[in-house]
C-alpha cells in the first residue's frame, strides 16, 4: 500500500481507472459492431430491402451491439484489476 495516499483515495482511483476502461472499450465495441452490421446489411440485403428487414437487421445490430459492449465491459474490468494485482505484487 503506498503509505502517502488513504485506502479511500487508493480504492476511487481503482474505481475511476476501471470506469474509464470500461466506458472506452464498450465506445469501440459499438463502433465496431455498428461498421460490420452496416457492411452485412449491404451485402445480404438487396437494394430495395422491405422496410421490416430493414428494422429487423437494425434490431438484430442493436442487439449484438448489447452484447459486444457487455462482454468489452467485462474483460477491461478484468483487465485493470489484474494491472491492480501487479501493482501490487511488484510491491
Amino acid at each position: 500500500m503506498d503509505d502517502e495516499k488513504t485506502i479511500t483515495e487508493q480504492a476511487m482511483d481503482t474505481i475511476t481507472t476501471a470506469v474509464e476502461a470500461t466506458k472506452d472499450a464498450a465506445v469501440t465495441a459499438v463502433k465496431k459492431v455498428k461498421k460490420a452490421a452496416k457492411k452485412v446489411a449491404k451485402k445480404v440485403a438487396p437494394k430495395k430491402a422491405s422496410k421490416k428487414a430493414k428494422k429487423a437487421s437494425k434490431k438484430a445490430a442493436k442487439k449484438s451491439s448489447k452484447k459486444a459492449a457487455k462482454k468489452s465491459v467485462k474483460k477491461a474490468s478484468k483487465k485493470a484489476a489484474k494491472k491492480k494485482k501487479a501493482k501490487k505484487a511488484k510491491r
